[in-house]
């Protein structure tokens, strides 16, 4: 195996919070994990908290034992972080501050706890409407990246979730032949609730009457969204210590609220979509989201974040992004664990496949995507639309990206035929305006956070 870091690097690999992580994950001890590499529990703890360095043997043993590639495991979190400080101080308060990108960089790779701390007093800057109004002001809300940055740190993984809704998959499918009435069954069976189809409010998809124990499902909704509902419903009841365990140090406010249900849903695809079974399926057919999403009655949306979340040991899928935008520019999903940076407050880069989508709907578009480091990326975007299946029922209009690491995309269906060697099918792409370098781009809304006017310009 060949190990991006050599020896002379490790001194910079900083890779105590992934450790920490994969351990907790695979509910293995300090001194399990220790003794299993051959080195003391006090100095795994200083590993884990990046207090020493760490060795390439020792990464390859550590890399070894969770079934993981030493490669993803050395490429650490400071990317994201660098990019998210990239992008705030981008941002025109900090126009006479004179910040350099090199000095953001040692700020991420040197304390990246002083460099997350004031991501969040941005954050909340932001959140108590302190920034300078413009004329169409940006919507924020503090929890929704609260929880991004949940996810993200979790890897979008979460085993006990992944366990209670595997118990209950087993239950179901030793019930039932067929899922969708299985899970109805299984609902009315344990949890004594029943399930209608009726004719709700316009905008309203569900809704629980607690009088008589019964949810109601909109009936002019796709079948697979009906049953991701009724399956998130379970979740809230069936996983809800779990959650509960999960979200006990979300910070007061909605956080809580929000990381409740994004849990649930995480248990609703789950439950779809089982773990070994969609791990081995998606592997079968090289990531084909359609041909995935028949095999498991789910949409596309669904089974993209579904792949996000294959991250257990021993069983991993590719490191993937996800990113979800309006036909506006809004971002509202993004998680990466491919490496590439997704702006955390403002659109992307307009030369990314997740916007050029919109001009060819409904239809897989492929992209090479070059970072201005020189990272390349293999992505695929499609724009869907989604709205209640009735006459003249108003659509809304979303673009799912997702993508790898160039390294990977051999193993996706949808690099058949694209010559990923060839420089001419590189598209030239970046994070946000603000933090981009290329001067030389035609897309161009601003310039560099760190450029200066004169009156030669």
């Amino acid at each position: 195996m060949n190990v991006v870091k050599k020896a002379g690097a490790m001194d910079e690999l900083q890779i105590g919070g992934r450790i920490s992580r994969l351990r907790r994950q695979a509910r293995v001890s300090q001194a399990d994990l220790a003794a299993a590499i051959g080195i003391s529990g006090s100095y795994l703890n200083l590993i884990e908290h990046d207090r020493r360095k760490i060795t390439v043997p020792l990464l390859l043993k550590i890399s070894g034992y969770f079934g993981v590639d030493a490669n993803e495991l050395a490429s650490n979190d400071e990317s994201r972080l660098t990019g998210d400080l990239m992008e705030m101080f981008g941002d025109e308060i900090f126009a006479d501050a004179d910040i350099t990108n090199v000095e953001v960089r040692d700020l991420a790779r040197s304390n990246p706890q002083a460099g997350r701390a004031v991501l969040r007093l941005y954050d909340r800057y932001r959140t108590v409407g302190l920034a300078p109004k413009t004329e169409t002001p940006e919507l924020f809300h503090r929890a929704t990246d609260l929880i991004s940055d949940f996810l993200q740190t979790n890897a979008n993984h979460f085993p006990t979730v992944e366990a209670a809704a595997e118990r209950v998959r087993a239950d179901i499918d030793a019930g039932a032949d067929e899922f969708a009435s299985g899970l109805r069954a299984y609902l009315l069976n344990v949890f004594g609730h029943t399930v209608r189809f009726a004719a709700l409010p316009d905008g309203v998809t569900r809704s629980f009457d607690p009088a008589r124990d019964r949810l109601l499902i909109s009936e002019i909704l796709p079948p697979e969204t009906a049953t991701f509902l009724i399956a998130l419903h379970l979740g809230q009841l069936a996983a809800g210590l779990e959650i509960n365990a999960l979200i006990a140090d979300l910070p007061e406010g909605d956080a809580p609220h929000l990381g409740r249900r994004v849990l649930a849903a995480y248990f609703a695809a789950a439950l779809i979509m089982p773990y070994a079974s969609f791990h081995a399926a998606a592997r079968a057919y090289r990531y084909d989201i359609d041909r995935l999403g028949r095999r498991f009655g789910a949409s596309f949306e669904q089974v993209c974040h579904r792949m996000t979340t294959l991250q257990r040991p021993g069983m991993l899928g590719i490191p993937l992004h996800l990113v979800r935008t309006d036909i506006a520019g809004n971002i509202s999903k993004r998680f990466s664990l491919s490496g590439i940076r997704i702006p955390r407050h403002s659109g992307a880069c307009p030369r990314w496949n997740v916007y050029l989508a919109f001009l060819q709907p409904d239809r897989i578009n492929v992209q090479i995507s070059q970072t201005p480091e020189g990272e390349r990326f293999f992505c695929i975007a499609k724009a869907t639309s989604k709205g209640d299946a009735r006459f003249a029922a108003p659509l809304r209009h979303f673009s799912i990206g997702l993508g790898c690491s160039i390294l990977h995309a051999r193993e996706m269906v949808y690099s058949d035929g694209v010559d990923l060697g060839n420089p001419g099918a590189v598209v030239p792409v970046g994070t946000a305006c603000r933090i981009c370098p290329r001067m030389d781009c035609g897309q161009r809304a601003h310039p560099p956070a760190d450029h200066r006017f004169s009156a030669a310009s």
